[in-house]
């Protein structure tokens, strides 16, 4: 992190000889035409603006079906997702500080209560990513699209956009919480990916709302400068807000639409200006270029977005199904001697190091602890919601085998990233002997997507008997046959839950 430092100097030094109106030896000051400058010296549009116009111009006609087909998928998984987590505490309490707000326009998931499109988006939003579940994309940021789904229910709903409307919006979620994570890493200098993640939202939901090209501009200005996050979030002791910081950017996106579309401006450039995000957060120029964006002969980035297995950090999910299939070859645990996790450089800096990791006292810490998903695997053979109960984490079998483990980082797996998610996990038993399993992919991953069948047993076995089989079935088939619905009331009626007890 210190070697960050002299770079941020430099800008900042620079943002201030832009107040100051000169410029530093070795820049040159901006020309323009009308100063006898010509089309090269002309800079470029900001970012707020193209990407508010590439939203602006997108249209249902631009899905291709493997785009809808995988938005289909993920919409099944999201659902499950968020139905399994509505019997958790902290999940009631968003969605009782959501039902504090009577007579609004959208539903809270799985009732029939509605609250306001701003509390939905956080309510919902908290329950799809309660169990670190949901999908996941890994590029130089890594996060999970689909919490932004709530921000798509919840203003179609609200909005009363027909269903063609609510599936733009929601690839639109994806295509720019991925893009933005192509385009620069943050959270090595201390930002989290919700900073990205309410721009996604203030666009999703400006979409909905039919915001001109001005008014998404101004929606991703206000939204910006108004929620960058501090990484603190996913370090040392996890606290609930690891998994509402998404909702929080949600619920922060649509409030920016909303003032958008009353005429309300934000600061610009929000990303390029003298202390813009590029400055100050990024550290470096944002290479955004929305002619690649999908639509219009360019594929979506949502049919690259992992659909996730088992519910632990994205990182770690090769390793758990390493763990797993070590499981099945071990008769007796007491002779395990140690284990190596050999994973890649992020994997090791958010997974594998720190000494919270090595004692995990939450859910939260422990979705994020390679020792703890590893070393439960390889106990029970499986990783499962149940995983993270508060006697599994103090488990005296799981805090002896974590003390045998060891993380590590092997460059030849980090050269492999962020196209594969690689780990290998050795266990070297006091036999001599030792068992090694190396998994790069997962069904689920890029190039592997999951069919039909398999997200059906995935919701099944995520929701449980939290849904009747009436409901579940009637929701998939819906969900299947979307393009022939008329709006996100036909899901919402059946995305219905037994009861929250």
């Amino acid at each position: 992190m210190s070697s960050t430092l002299p770079r941020r100097r430099a800008f900042l030094l620079h943002a201030l000889a832009g107040t100051a109106g000169f410029a530093f030896a070795g820049t040159s000051s901006p020309r323009s035409l009308g100063n006898g400058g010509n089309a090269a010296d002309v800079a470029p549009q900001p970012i707020a603006n193209r990407l508010a116009e590439y939203v602006h111009r997108l249209r249902y006609e631009d899905i291709d079906a493997s785009a809808l087909e995988a938005l289909k998928l993920r919409l099944v998984d999201t659902f499950g997702c968020a139905l399994a987590a509505l019997k958790e505490p902290v999940v009631q309490r968003c969605f009782d500080v959501a039902e504090a707000a009577t007579n609004g326009a959208s539903t809270l998931v799985g009732t029939g209560q509605r609250t306001t499109p701003e509390l939905a988006a956080f309510a919902n939003g908290a329950a799809i990513r309660y169990y670190d579940l949901n999908d996941g994309y890994a590029a130089k940021e890594i996060g999970h699209p689909s919490d932004f789904i709530s921000v798509s229910l919840a203003v179609a709903q609200a909005e009363r956009r027909p269903i063609e409307d609510f599936v733009l919006a929601s690839l639109i979620a994806y295509e720019i919480e991925c893009r933005l994570f192509d385009a620069a890493a943050i959270s090595p200098l201390g930002w989290d990916n919700p900073s990205y993640g309410v721009v996604t939202a203030a666009l999703t939901a400006g979409k909905l709302m039919q915001l001109s090209v001005d008014q998404l501009t101004q929606a991703v200005n206000i939204a910006l400068i108004d929620h960058v996050a501090m990484n603190q979030t996913r370090t040392q002791v996890l606290s609930n807000w690891k998994g509402l910081a998404d909702a929080s950017a949600a619920k922060s996106g649509f409030f920016a639409a909303t003032l958008a579309r009353q005429g309300i401006t934000g600061p610009s450039p929000i990303f390029e200006g003298n202390f813009g995000f590029e400055k100050l957060v990024s550290g470096h120029p944002i290479p955004i270029d929305t002619a690649t964006f999908g639509g219009r002969g360019h594929p979506y980035r949502i049919v690259d977005v992992l659909v996730k297995p088992y519910p632990a950090q994205g990182h770690t999910l090769t390793a758990v199904e390493a763990a797993i299939r070590l499981s099945a070859k071990i008769k007796d645990r007491s002779q395990i001697e140690k284990i190596v996790v050999a994973t890649t450089e992020p994997g090791y800096k958010i997974t594998g190091s720190g000494p919270y990791v090595w004692a995990p006292a939450t859910k939260e810490t422990a979705d994020h602890s390679m020792p703890y998903v590893v070393g439960r695997a390889l106990i029970d053979g499986t990783l499962t919601n149940e995983s993270y109960a508060p006697e599994k984490l103090g488990a005296a079998d799981v805090r002896e085998l974590m003390q045998k483990i060891r993380v590590e980082e092997d460059p030849a797996l980090t050269a492999l990233y962020p196209k594969h998610i690689p780990n290998r996990v050795s266990v070297y038993l006091r036999s001599g002997d030792v068992l090694s399993e190396r998994v790069d992919d997962l069904p689920g991953a890029a190039g592997a997507p999951l069919t039909r069948p398999m997200i059906e047993a995935k919701f099944w076995r995520t929701v449980g008997k939290t849904v009747t089989r009436e409901n579940g079935d009637a929701l998939i088939e819906r969900i299947w046959s979307i393009e022939r619905l008329h709006g996100v009331d036909a899901l919402l009626e059946v995305a219905r839950v037994e009861k929250v007890a």
